[in-house]
């Protein structure tokens, strides 16, 4: 058969599409090279998310939440209830290989099977690509990108890399397992942007002497045993290290886009080239959904304000 839309990304903002196909009564599949909800499967396991819980709500569904702000878990349970309660039609560990345009349909190949489609929404997120410190050593196994449990890391030497929510995060939570924690920051503060309630945490702690931070300084290299950086007068540092978490962000798959055809400003932050009022690309036919139209941008868009794009997308498709 040759679907109405064919997804890409079984996210949040990728099953918020399927509801918004479903209620237009457009056949629909979604390919999800990961498990359900990939990259929230991946967060922390302690995480607590940012907004309450009905902002992260599909469709009027009810997200019921024991805290105010809900954890990893709780997001999980709620996702796959939303998807099995609604019979999504969903394909998971499938990752899509390329797409071609034909004159009456679109083929996209997976690394399983080919599907027809008419329109495609990329709603792929960014949190596969970690943006890298391109240092010496960066290759050893101790350096790690992404940060789950902080139990591994009690009684380390470990350096957080960033200021981030993820990077205090970590820093917080593995000190108080028993780590030795220094921060490595670029900037002369904590990130502005860091969660209100944990902010004032990481900042006392600093100034407590319980978690070294190290500001207006960059790695310049790693070894098995340190970590060698230098601040922005010139001044470097090495201190004893056993594990390196570089929380310092991730970005979409801007190749992917490309392969696809669709235009990334590379000027402006990489934002993709698509239209607000439609989510339809450069490329007619592809619309973008999510997170991946900030492009490095990746502070913009989050689950509660792009859930709309489902509805503009199938709105626009159905028309």
């Amino acid at each position: 058969m040759t679907y109405d839309v064919l997804i890409i990304g079984g996210g949040p903002i990728g099953i918020a599409c399927a509801l918004e196909a479903k209620k237009k009564n457009l056949s629909y599949i979604i390919i999800e090279k990961g498990a359900l909800v990939n990259s929230l499967y991946h967060y922390p396991e302690t995480m607590t998310f940012f907004s309450t819980s009905e902002k992260l709500e599909l469709d009027d569904i009810p997200f019921i939440s024991k805290n105010p702000k809900p954890t990893k878990q709780e997001a999980l349970e709620y996702y796959r209830r939303v998807a099995t309660s609604n019979q999504i039609n969903i394909r998971l560990f499938e990752e899509v290989k390329s797409v071609e345009h034909h004159d009456q349909f679109i083929e996209v190949k997976t690394n399983k099977t080919a599907y027809a489609t008419q329109n495609i929404v990329v709603a792929t997120g960014f949190y596969d690509i970690p943006n890298k410190l391109d240092v010496k050593g960066e290759d050893l196994e101790k350096v790690k990108h992404y940060y789950k449990d902080p139990h591994y890391y009690a009684m380390q030497n470990v350096a957080v890399v960033g200021a981030s929510n993820s990077a205090v995060d970590a820093a917080l939570e593995t000190y108080r397992k028993g780590a030795h924690v220094s921060m490595i920051i670029r900037g002369s503060e904590i990130g502005q942007r860091v969660k209100y309630w944990v902010r004032p945490d990481i900042i006392n702690r600093i100034e407590e002497g319980s978690i070294k931070a190290y500001f207006n300084s960059e790695i310049t290299e790693i070894t098995p045993s340190e970590v060698i950086f230098r601040n922005n007068k010139g001044k470097t540092t090495s201190i004893a290290n056993d594990f390196v978490l570089a929380l310092t962000g991730y970005k979409p798959n801007f190749k992917f886009l490309e392969k696809l055809g669709v235009k990334v400003e590379a000027e402006n932050k990489h934002i993709p080239v698509y239209n607000p009022q439609t989510m339809q690309t450069n490329v007619e036919h592809i619309y973008l959904a999510g997170v991946i139209c900030g492009g490095m941008e990746t502070h913009k868009w989050f689950i509660e304000n792009s859930r709309v794009h489902a509805g503009i997308i199938m709105e626009h498709i159905k028309n």
